[in-house]
């Protein structure tokens, strides 16, 4: 009783729904039925009615009816709610009853059948005796039915079947056997679900209607029992507002009985009943604050109703059970939907039930007794059964009043119970009601909330004897309290944990927390650590400990024997303890000397121990295992002989080891894997601990202690100096040192002239000097760009030590290990090197390494080796272009041309423009032409040994010729031009520079007729001006060209004015004309108008501008003669 008494029923817990029952199914031996029966039950859909159906057969007896009371005058009620009325209505008493019958329309046995239905259903009504259950038929028939109206027959023969079997016609249907079963069964589901709608409806009314019989002082129960009775057929119904309102007034009502302590517990749990019925439908109707609001409010009622002062743990109990349900509700609601916040969430009712089950676990403790013996005959063993009502007592089921009926009944009862609630397993209830509160506490980011809940757990555990998964789920927090620095807390946990490792007789997890105890960490009193430190001392020494205080009695024998059989175990007697995540009585903190050494310096390594326990602490060995073992021989410390190796309490030691680096680990770093302190007592016979620190030592706590060092020495300044002895937290940890290659004692100097220019070999002067006391071996030089840089940079880049010719595309962009031979110790021997940097096109800063590197024979603490040494210098050197190219395409007249004529003669002009800072020699240039031609017979360059200042200008003039093309391309490539060039201040066997520029693309056009003329380059006033004009028809058709010569006020001329040709193909045609100047200075020449009638696309001006349009007559010569005249 005591176990399952606080279950809540399941058909209090479950969804109401209504009930009906189908009879007339075979569902073993008939297909047919069986197939009906599986639409009706299997894979129901959330879109369903909510139906319970059950198969019964058709003659099954139903619950009796009770008579109807027709006066409460003189009724006394025993009770608020009998135990079987809920499942009663839930599963034994239908709301309707189908009845299943095949019968066909067309049957030929018609009249046989239709008495033989109508014999079934009263059948049916007799077994229901008196009970307001509908009845229905459905008739299973194999054709599916005509339409309503189109079947005479079938609607005679339907109603003479309602009248044989006293029915309505809304409860006679047909169900077709046919392939769409399962839509005429929700057809008949949505019909079955109104006659039982109808069926609660009428049942609410009834109860309704006791109420004008009650009075409120003698029916308090029923005023209750009816408005819950109300509320759960609501539910039945799927009227859930109306169920809530009604079960909030059942509610109300329960808490104005008049309450002692013989119903004390009846009321209650008819209160947590309604309690949990109203929070169910608030989360239902999506009204958390509601369901919420109700729980608060039923606690603060229900609290302080105690009951029996013997039976105090029952209240405890009771409200365990009520948070237990509504945080498995808030659960629900949240798997439906619900979003939970951070703040309010079910773990909280979760940890209050737990709670209250250890205020249970208390209680039951003090109260019930361990000595007395169970009464006979049983007090709580029940004749009928079960108990009547909800809340009531085994040995006075039904009485209300305030006194009990027999005080020495009520005594043994009470004894009973206390009986039973000792064998109660508290600890298991306890510990699944905070497992449920670490879930959700974890669910919702609440990790301190999660560790102290585990904490409980595993103190639950211990209680229960679990002491394995307790210091599993202590050794799991341990970790955060650690971390967050809760040293009151953490110590109260290692004590917990430390009497589970002795009653486990676990020595390994005994030494641990033992050492956890002794360390600074821990808030014990120096007495507790003593003792505690003397246990430990036997263990190292495999002797039995001293029993942990506050241990059971009977589980510290147990452990005594398990302990006397861990000393026979001889392979336990050596074990290794990782203290890293400890907090532990031994601190350890291991640094190099420095954060990098020279390879011909000794490697200096120092560990610092300390001792936090009350007593000395004896050690028998210290070693350092770093990442390169060949050096672990040296960084090894043992006791010898007699003599051990000892700390003192609060006191830092300090061993130093020292080794030399080989030449091999030079660019790599030396780590401390972990520092390794054996602690061994009673010599042979005793047990070996290995401590092992990884990296170079600290704990958990060491991180944080060296930040408030630091922080109180920059407080205090100065003062912490001056202090004599060590201050262990100020202590900072060293884990790794770099080798690095010896100093050099070279010098590296660099003579450039910056910035480089485009193109050219730009040189790099290097001069080496020794300043060794030996002679330096086999010196190499690394040149060129320094890696890490942009990889384009690689691919314009060129280095090379030749000077003799100019390095191309297949030169390096880095010379490696180029062998320059020895430097002798004492004399300034100087090495000259000059290599040439080719950068080509690109332009930007490039970052050079110059890489000197040899090797030397020296000592270190007495033992030679070869160093090899290296020195590296850098330089950033600036690219810049030389100069700018820049050409033009001009006619004959300096006129800017955009296109030009086929085989007409026109002139390239190329300007070089300096841009660099250094004065620039211009050897020579040329042109390197592709389709073009020149108009003269030999190009020469007008740049030769030019020298260009920064912002001068150098420009040449080229006259060419483009000859007619084929294949009908208007627009072609020019060519190349070339300079070849140096820097004025080279050496005048350095090899010359060239640089290809690329001309541009000319646009072609052909013209019909070509005119030009010849003329004097100058006239004179009054003399005679003989030009020739030449016309060639370049076509291959007769041109017919019409001549007019315009009058000028300049010139009088003599010739045609105005003339019509016929000019042959590929011909051409002269014309005279003698021009006499009238006016000195510039002067326009007599214009031509040319048009050709069978080219209209051809203008006058078109053809003009070969044409010279002006000339310059000079004044008149004055001869002796013409003097003599004047």
């Amino acid at each position: 009783m005591a176990g399952s008494q606080w279950e809540l029923p399941p058909e209090l817990c479950c969804r109401p729904m209504a009930f009906v029952a189908l009879t007339g199914l075979d569902v073993v031996y008939n297909a047919v039925h069986r197939a009906i029966w599986d639409a009706f039950c299997a894979n129901r859909r959330a879109d369903r009615v909510p139906i319970s159906f059950k198969v019964l057969p058709g003659d099954h007896e139903y619950p009796k009816c009770r008579t109807k009371r027709t006066s409460y005058e003189w009724y006394i009620p025993k009770g608020i709610l009998k135990t079987s009325w809920m499942n009663k209505h839930l599963n034994l008493v239908p709301a309707l009853v189908v009845l299943f019958y095949e019968l066909d329309w067309d049957d030929p046995q018609w009249k046989e059948k239709q008495s033989e239905c109508a014999t079934k259903v009263e059948i049916v009504r007799a077994s229901l005796q008196g009970r307001n259950t509908k009845v229905a038929v459905v008739l299973i028939q194999k054709k599916t039915p005509l339409p309503p109206g189109e079947d005479l027959v079938a609607s005679e023969r339907a109603s003479a079947l309602c009248n044989a079997c006293d029915l309505s016609g809304k409860s006679l249907f047909v169900l077709p056997h046919t392939d769409h079963l399962v839509g005429y069964i929700i057809r008949l589901e949505n019909a079955f679900y109104e006659h039982a709608q109808t069926y609660y409806y009428t049942e609410i009314r009834r109860v309704k209607s006791h109420k004008e019989f009650l009075n409120k002082t003698t029916h308090q129960l029923l005023f209750v029992r009816h408005q819950f009775k109300i509320a759960f057929f609501s539910e039945l119904k799927q009227d859930t507002q109306n169920a809530l309102k009604h079960y909030k007034s059942a509610y109300s009502l329960v808490h104005e009985l008049r309450a002692h302590e013989t119903n004390m517990l009846e009321i209650k749990t008819m209160a947590g009943f309604i309690n949990y019925k109203i929070c169910r439908l608030c989360f239902q109707h999506n009204t958390p604050l509601d369901a919420i609001a109700q729980f608060r409010k039923h606690i603060d009622l229900c609290k302080k109703k105690i009951g029996s002062a013997e039976l105090a743990f029952e209240h405890a109990a009771w409200m365990s059970k009520q948070f237990q349900s509504f945080g498995e509700l808030f659960d629900e609601a949240i798997k439906l939907g619900l979003t939970a916040i951070q703040t309010q969430h079910p773990g909280f009712y979760y940890q209050q039930a737990a709670c209250y089950s250890q205020d249970r676990k208390q209680q039951a403790q003090q109260l019930c007794q361990t000595g007395a013996t169970y009464p006979s005959p049983d007090p709580l063993d029940i004749q009928s059964g079960g108990l009547d009502f909800y809340g009531q007592r085994p040995w006075r089921q039904g009485h209300q009043s305030i006194d009990p009926p027999d005080a020495e009944k009520e005594k043994t009862g009470i004894l009973a119970l206390q009986i039973k609630e000792r064998d109660v397993p508290h600890s298991e209830l306890i510990i699944a009601l905070l497992s449920n509160a670490v879930a959700q506490f974890k669910k919702y980011k609440c990790p301190r909330m999660k560790s102290h809940l585990m904490v409980q757990m595993g103190e639950e555990y211990y209680h229960a004897k679990d002491f394995t998964k307790s210091l599993k789920l202590l050794d799991y927090v341990m970790c955060d309290y650690r971390t967050e620095r809760w040293w009151g807390l953490l110590t109260a946990i290692l004590t917990t944990a430390l009497r589970c490792a002795y009653l486990m007789a676990s020595v390994k997890d005994y030494v641990i927390y033992c050492m956890e105890l002794l360390g600074r960490a821990s808030t014990l009193k120096e007495d507790q650590k003593s003792r505690i430190e003397k246990n430990l001392i036997k263990v190292l020494m495999n002797d039995v400990p001293d029993a942990e205080p506050e241990c059971d009695p009977s589980s510290v024998s147990t452990a005594r024997s398990l302990w006397n059989d861990r000393m026979a175990i001889a392979g336990l007697n050596e074990f290794t303890i990782e203290v890293q995540d400890y907090v532990p009585f031994i601190q350890c903190k291991a640094k190099f000397y420095s954060p990098s050494f020279h390879v011909d310096q000794p490697i200096q390594l120092q560990v610092f121990l300390r001792a936090d326990c009350p007593h000395p602490v004896s050690f028998n060995k210290l070693a350092v295992s770093l990442n390169n073992q060949d050096y672990n021989q040296w960084c090894v410390v043992e006791s010898s002989g007699q003599e051990g190796m000892s700390l003192l309490p609060g006191k830092t030691k300090c061993y130093n080891f020292s080794f030399v680096a080989k030449m091999e680990d030079v660019g790599k770093k030396i780590e401390v894997r972990f520092v390794c302190l054996c602690v061994m007592l009673g010599s042979d016979r005793g047990r070996c601990v290995f401590l092992s620190w990884r990296g170079a030592g600290g704990d958990t706590a060491s991180a944080h202690e060296t930040l408030q060092a630091s922080r109180s020495s920059r407080r205090w300044g100065r003062g912490v100096e001056t202090r004599q002895e060590l201050d262990w937290d100020s202590l900072t940890v060293q884990q790794s040192t770099m080798i690095i290659s010896r100093v050099p004692k070279i010098s590296v100097q660099l003579s450039h002239q910056p910035p480089a220019l485009n193109n050219e070999m730009y040189c790099i002067h290097l001069t080496i000097q020794s300043q060794e006391e030996g002679v330096a071996k086999d010196v190499k030089l690394t040149a060129g760009l320094k890696p890490g840089q942009d990889a384009s940079l690689g691919q314009t880049t060129h280095v090379t030590l030749d000077d003799s010719k100019v390095c191309d595309d297949t030169a390096p962009a880095f010379l490696p290990d180029v062998p320059l031979g020895d430097l002798r110790p004492g004399e300034k021997y100087l090495v000259h090197c000059n290599f040439y940097l080719y950068m080509c096109v690109s332009t930007g800063s490039r970052i050079f390494l110059i890489h000197v590197a040899y090797s030397i024979d020296t000592t270190v603490e007495g033992r030679p080796i070869v160093c090899k040494c290296h020195k590296d210098e850098t330089v950033t050197i600036e690219t810049v272009v030389p100069f700018e190219v820049s050409a033009k395409f001009v006619s004959t007249k300096f006129e800017p041309l955009e296109r030009i004529a086929v085989d007409v003669p026109f002139l390239l002009m190329t300007d070089i423009l300096s841009s660099s800072p250094w004065p620039l020699l211009l050897a020579s240039s040329s042109l390197q032409l592709l389709t073009m031609t020149s108009n003269t017979p030999r190009l020469q360059s007008q740049l030769q040994e030019v020298v260009l200042q920064t912002g001068e200008c150098a420009s040449e003039c080229f006259c060419l010729r483009c000859p007619p093309l084929t294949n009908g391309i208007n627009t072609v490539a020019t060519g190349q031009y070339l300079i070849s060039w140096r820097r004025k201040s080279s050496s005048p066997d350095s090899p010359l520079i060239q640089t290809t520029v690329t001309l541009p693309h000319v646009i072609l056009e052909s013209v019909p007729l070509y005119i030009h003329a010849e003329l004097p380059s100058f006239g004179r006033v009054r003399e005679s001006l003989p030009v020739c004009y030449h016309i060639e028809n370049r076509t291959a058709l007769v041109q017919d060209v019409e001549v007019a010569v315009e009058p000028s006020d300049a010139f009088m001329f003599s010739g045609l004015k105005q003339v019509r040709l016929r000019i042959l193909p590929q011909s051409e045609q002269q014309m005279l004309y003698n021009y006499y100047p009238l006016m000195a200075g510039y002067q326009t020449l007599p214009l031509l108008n040319i048009s050709l009638p069978r080219c209209p696309t051809t203008n006058t001006q078109t053809l003009r501008r070969f044409l010279p349009q002006r000339i310059f007559p000079q004044g008149r010569q004055l001869d002796d003669a013409s003097i003599a005249a004047a």
